[in-house]
């Protein structure tokens, strides 16, 4: 038997990986991103486009099928809370809800289809939480090597959060989809 229980599973980590790399290699030049995107135009471009693709994602992962008229009226709420919360953040708060919220559903999936494949995984979303959340320590602790980083205990507990609720946002849209289609 392999590391992986299937090619999507082992798909799935590379796509976790390629997030973490990204989400690492961003943290030298992320403080001069903030700086170029704080003008309004680019700053609300990205915004919307990083909204829609986090969207896309949990939608994706939530609903596997063609989603039917109740799915469809708790996606929009779902998106309309995340849009809320994110109307109320600042730009850099903004990137860690996005950059963990999308690991913790790539991480889950990945979790999911191992248990799914018959591999014992208990709890593949508090699973996926927790391994956000680690990922989201390692990030805080390398900043400590970084120049114009700063280590923040609180950007820990908002990667654990972001990452905590795109899983939970992907479970409701599992859980309405199976008691619709019951």
């Amino acid at each position: 038997m392999g590391i992986f229980s299937s090619a999507r599973e082992r798909r799935l980590w590379l796509w976790v990986l390629a997030v973490v790399a990204l989400i690492f290699a961003s943290l030298g030049f992320s403080g001069r991103l903030v700086d170029l995107l704080n003008n309004d135009n680019a700053g609300a471009a990205a915004f919307s486009v990083a909204l829609l693709l986090v969207a896309a994602t949990v939608l994706t992962d939530g609903l596997q099928t063609r989603p039917t008229r109740v799915e469809v009226a708790v996606a929009f709420g779902v998106a309309a809370v995340i849009l809320m919360v994110f109307l109320r953040l600042t730009l850099a708060e903004r990137s860690h809800l996005i950059e963990y919220g999308v690991l913790g559903v790539f991480i889950h999936a990945a979790l999911t289809e191992r248990a799914e494949r018959g591999r014992r995984m208990p709890w593949p979303a508090a699973l996926a939480i927790l391994a956000a959340a680690a990922i989201g320590v390692i990030d805080e602790a390398i900043q400590l090597a970084l120049p114009h980083r700063v280590f923040d205990p609180v950007d820990m507990l908002f990667n654990t959060l972001a990452a905590g609720s795109s899983v939970a946002a992907g479970l409701v849209l599992a859980r309405v989809r199976r008691s619709v289609r019951v």
